[in-house]
């Protein structure tokens, strides 16, 4: 056995702001040929898929968001009951009662009845840009697809999309800490704005429920509902998490995928030519380039695993990158290529965790995706790039923000 602070490991410095793109590919490759564990900052990093899947799904290691708040000094207000209440920072059996409670909402099956709206909303989007052939894809499609989406999912008025799309932006933030030390004052407007907007929503759709989540939730939250039943303040923060996990996060990998597909136009003329394929290009794009490269775990109490020894409070990154990539696959260039029709392993791609803190809204975001993708291969046989793409922080969520296109029949 050894202490992991005793290895003489890689050092890996994922806080690099030039960590993108190309260069972050390269960096990851280099990285993992020399072993299954590096150095960061401010923790250690785990690189391949089985140790990426065991410290996702023990129970000695959880999400570090009440760490963050104690390095940061966040003790009260709107930021701290936010942090305290996240779904992703609540564990055991509360953990477990409330995913039982949005699951049911946001189950295959179940995400199957906003079809109709994505498509209407994609249609839109592009009758738009039609006429001139070309668009910046992010700003066009990539950020008001999903907040269009989620409005509707929630309950919200569609015209209020822009501003859950702002909020989502702002509150996500929380989970990049240069973005705590540079930008608290925006993360806590933003938090204390949309608790007081879905309050105000929480009691319209009660007065007026509809087929939402919102609805479902206030049906929990009914005093006749069994023991399981939520409280006031876990249903606006259940809508806060699923409004946070749902719009940036789409919104990335969306635009990863269309850039993806442009810049393997033998690809893109497949998906054209059948754009049943939309589901395996969704898979291989979430494979390739995860848009959460980076998930934490802290553990809480001493672990071993494959003979080393991880004290409590050590912060450890799981890499979605090299974690996806692990595997024998198909195509030219093995699992560091990127091909839709590749027989790629059956093993779940960890780019939406793993364990008990799998993403709730992983079935809502593929449909969003492939619906996506089958709706621009109808109506872009041709796609190019029209201009670099620009490359966001590998830090948090891992966007873009500018993805120049030009299209046409």
């Amino acid at each position: 056995m050894a202490l992991v602070g005793e290895l003489e490991l890689a050092s890996f410095d994922y806080t690099d702001p030039e960590l993108k793109g190309e260069r972050f590919h390269t960096a990851m490759r280099e990285l993992a040929a020399k072993g299954w564990l590096a150095a960061g900052p401010y923790g250690y990093v785990v690189l391949d898929r089985e140790a990426g899947e065991f410290f996702l799904r023990t129970r000695s290691a959880i999400f570090p968001g009440m760490k963050i708040a104690e390095l940061f000094d966040v003790k009260d207000g709107p930021l701290w009951e936010e942090m305290k209440r996240n779904i992703l920072h609540v564990n055991g059996p509360d953990h477990t009662r409330l995913r039982s409670l949005v699951n049911p909402s946001l189950s295959p099956r179940a995400v199957q009845r906003w079809r109709p709206a994505m498509r209407d909303f994609l249609d839109q989007l592009f009758v738009a840009v039609a006429k001139a052939g070309r668009c910046d894809f992010v700003e066009t499609f990539a950020k008001p697809y999903p907040s269009r989406t989620i409005a509707t999912v929630m309950g919200a008025p569609l015209s209020d999309a822009p501003r859950l799309h702002h909020w989502s932006n702002w509150i996500q933030r929380q989970f990049d800490a240069a973005s705590m030390m540079n930008e608290r004052p925006g993360i806590e407007q933003a938090v204390e704005e949309f608790y007081e907007y879905a309050r105000a929503l929480l009691a319209a759709r009660r007065d007026d429920p509809g087929d939402d989540l919102i609805s479902t939730l206030l049906a929990a939250a009914d005093p006749a509902h069994p023991p399981e039943r939520l409280d006031e303040e876990e249903c606006v923060n259940l809508v806060l998490n699923v409004l946070i996990g749902g719009v940036d996060t789409t919104q990335s990998q969306l635009a990863h995928t269309i850039r993806l597909l442009a810049e393997h136009p033998e690809q893109w003329a497949a998906l054209v030519a059948d754009p049943s394929l939309a589901p395996r290009a969704v898979e291989e794009a979430l494979r390739y380039e995860p848009i959460t490269p980076f998930t934490a775990r802290i553990t809480v109490e001493e672990l071993t695993y494959r003979d080393v020894t991880f004290p409590p409070d050590t912060i450890v990154m799981v890499c979605a990158f090299t974690g996806n990539r692990d595997g024998v696959g198909a195509g030219a260039g093995g699992t560091q290529s990127f091909d839709i029709a590749a027989e790629r392993p059956k093993a779940r791609a960890l780019t939406f965790g793993a364990g008990v803190h799998y993403c709730l809204g992983a079935n809502l975001a593929r449909l969003e995706l492939e619906e996506g993708l089958a709706f621009l291969a109808r109506k872009m046989p041709r796609l190019e790039l029209d201009g670099e793409p620009v490359y966001e922080s590998i830090l948090g969520i891992y966007g873009l923000a500018e993805l120049p296109i030009k299209f046409g029949s």
